[in-house]
């Protein structure tokens, strides 16, 4: 369980995240959903490290561990439980070959498992054959697979995906969808997903959480994100 009590963020002056409380739980996908500006991308860059908290707590509990909180680690240390980020922009290394991104990747965080590697094509076909070739030359949803390869290689108990579907071809999505399932139900992995398209979100997650300005105003299991919901805090009068 990755649980958040009143975490507040700024960005200089301006207040962005407002005491929020969210439960993610073990093995689960939760969608974290919103207008555009309305914190999510600041709230995944929080859980990373990669923002600074202002307060708060951020805290990981496996069973048959102790928690660990990791607002008492250094920013971008965050290795209990290794977390796993694929941001909006991907930031594959587009001149290095796909093989090179994975060696890349392992190294960052100490990994040298030479299996690794391999499940990773087992996961992404796609990326085997063209290994060898730069990531500046594949299609965009491949080099999306190959940021999901890059962040799942280290095997982490966590992974965070922003805005996966942000101008993905529609057979990406059925792809998507495929692997997000097996990973959280045959490999228990947790996953967090801020993403605007209400669609993917009600196939492939199992909870939900609203932000509004920096704030949480709903959460739920999945099925408990009707439309009377979403008509009163994702349309256009809610942006004022």
């Amino acid at each position: 369980m990755l649980s958040l009590r009143a975490v507040n963020q700024f960005y200089g002056s301006q207040h962005t995240l407002w005491n929020v409380d969210l439960d993610f739980p073990q093995g689960q996908c939760t969608g974290v959903i919103g207008l555009p500006g309305m914190g999510k991308t600041t709230l995944m860059n929080c859980i990373v490290g990669n923002l600074p908290v202002e307060s708060g707590t951020i805290v990981w509990h496996e069973a048959g561990a102790p928690p660990c909180d990791l607002l008492s680690q250094a920013p971008g240390q965050r290795q209990t439980p290794r977390i796993g980020y694929v941001p909006q922009d991907r930031r594959i290394f587009s001149q290095l070959t796909v093989e090179e991104n994975l060696h890349i990747a392992m190294r960052a965080t100490g990994t040298a498992d030479p299996v690794a590697k391999s499940e990773m094509f087992d996961l992404f076909p796609q990326l085997h054959p063209l290994r060898q070739r730069r990531a500046n030359g594949l299609s965009p949803d491949v080099q999306y697979q190959l940021a999901l390869a890059n962040a799942l290689v280290t095997r982490p108990r966590v992974l965070i995906l922003d805005e996966p579907m942000h101008g993905a071809e529609p057979s990406f999505a059925q792809k998507l969808t495929q692997l997000l399932a097996r990973l959280n139900r045959e490999l228990g992995m947790t996953v967090l997903l801020a993403e605007q398209q209400l669609s993917f979100i009600r196939r492939v997650a199992d909870r939900f959480c609203m932000l509004y300005r920096g704030r949480n105003v709903a959460q739920g299991h999945v099925n408990e994100l009707n439309d009377e919901l979403i008509a009163h805090w994702m349309s256009l009068e809610a942006r004022r």
